[in-house]
């Protein structure tokens, strides 16, 4: 009977292991962490985005993004959903593609893969960290890297999959963190700390615009967060890699235009008796950014008298808030990484190495990353098939 070892019980790992057993093969699956699964219950804050319904290689970032067709097509929604109800999960398709466990949680998830693997018989060793790649080559048949990247390092995440292929001299493309928050020094932001909107955000390299995304800005002690700026982080940890000038500008009323909102400011002040700046602000946005907007722009908040220079100027800064963005907020607190194995030293229909037969990757450890939305999961499931398929009718030599 073919061995195979696994290393890494999250996502990519335990849909391995259990394709792999159902083609009756002796699998053993290594965790270095104390439980499987870290990272697939902290998703979705706790609801799992398990994949989505439109796939392609435009929602991913790599040196070469068409690298993930070939898994894609062969491993879609049909086939994961089928996969998925094989194991007693069912799923919710969301009307903007986005596909959630029906039980709307992701410690369900969790569950049946892991049942699913011990029904099958897959032999899971936790707190077992492998740390001689070469040894495990020589006692299985074939082996499996799906050890993730160094995102969420406080759930597992590290580099020991970068260092394994390093053994066998592949080349490793620079990692970044992706989905991750943004920092910046502007003091007055902290006034804003736990603050959410909705809003829109631009992204500014060297001064051009680069990306445009709307949804949730949520304030923080360091800078930014929430969903509009997670989208953008991808771009901005490759330009700040890069040495080059970041900013973003936040649009916290995206219903206004300049106009519109310099002559509501100004006729509040107007026709609204004893109003002060403080309380007109307070009508547009949450009190804590009021305040700040104050501060930023040196301005008393008891201020009654606003003139139409006063009145662009403050929507302005409501409109068009400029921040530089100094770094991210680390691969610590990102959900995932960017960079990884090169590909091109990956069968792109296999995922077996070309400088190391019977080696396998799967998942984050390559240069493939994806945009929020469920694509990191699709890509950890669809390279994952691949990899078991590929081992299950590969002869033993």
């Amino acid at each position: 009977m073919k061995k195979v070892a696994i290393i890494g019980g999250g996502a990519s790992g335990l849909l391995c292991a259990i394709y792999c057993a159902r083609k009756n093969l002796s699998v053993d699956l290594f965790e270095q962490n104390q439980k499987l699964g870290k990272k697939i219950l902290v998703s979705g804050n706790g609801r799992c985005n398990i994949t989505n319904e439109h796939l392609s290689s435009d929602h991913y970032f790599s040196q070469d993004p068409k690298f993930t067709n070939y898994a894609l097509d062969n491993f879609g929604l049909t086939a994961f959903s089928k996969f998925c109800k094989s194991i007693g999960l069912l799923l919710n398709i969301q009307d903007d593609g986005k596909v959630y466990p029906l039980s709307n949680e992701a410690k369900s998830v969790l569950t049946l893969l892991e049942t699913q693997a011990k029904n099958l018989g897959v032999n899971i060793f936790v707190n077992s960290k492998v740390t001689d790649i070469k040894k495990i080559l020589l006692k299985y048949d074939a082996v499996v890297i799906a050890t993730g990247s160094e995102a969420a390092s406080h759930l597992g995440g590290g580099s020991d999959g970068l260092e394994f292929a390093r053994v066998f001299a592949h080349n490793i493309i620079p990692t970044y963190p992706s989905l991750v928050q943004l920092e910046t020094d502007a003091k007055f932001l902290k006034k804003m700390a736990g603050v959410k909107i909705k809003g829109e955000v631009t992204l500014l390299i060297n001064n051009q615009v680069e990306k445009i995304t709307q949804g949730d800005i949520l304030f923080t002690n360091y800078g930014l967060s929430g969903f509009a700026i997670l989208d953008i982080s991808q771009s901005v940890s490759i330009a700040l890699s890069e040495y080059q000038s970041v900013q973003v500008s936040l649009n916290l009323l995206p219903n206004f235009n300049a106009q519109k909102l310099s002559a509501h400011i100004l006729s509040a002040s107007k026709e609204i008796q004893h109003i002060t700046l403080h309380e007109i602000l307070c009508g547009l946005v949450p009190q804590k950014i009021a305040n700040s907007i104050i501060e930023h722009l040196n301005l008393e908040e008891h201020r009654s008298h606003i003139d139409t220079k006063l009145s662009k100027k403050i929507a302005n800064a409501l409109l068009n808030l400029r921040l530089n963005i100094d770094a991210t907020h680390g691969f610590r607190h990102a959900e995932v990484s960017g960079g990884g194995v090169d590909v091109s030293e990956i069968d792109p229909k296999t995922m077996e190495s070309y400088k190391q037969k019977n080696l396998y990757f799967c998942g984050e450890v390559l240069d493939v990353v994806g945009e929020r939305g469920g694509y990191n999961f699709a890509w950890a499931w669809a390279s994952a098939y691949l990899a078991a398929q590929s081992i299950s009718i590969t002869k033993i030599c």
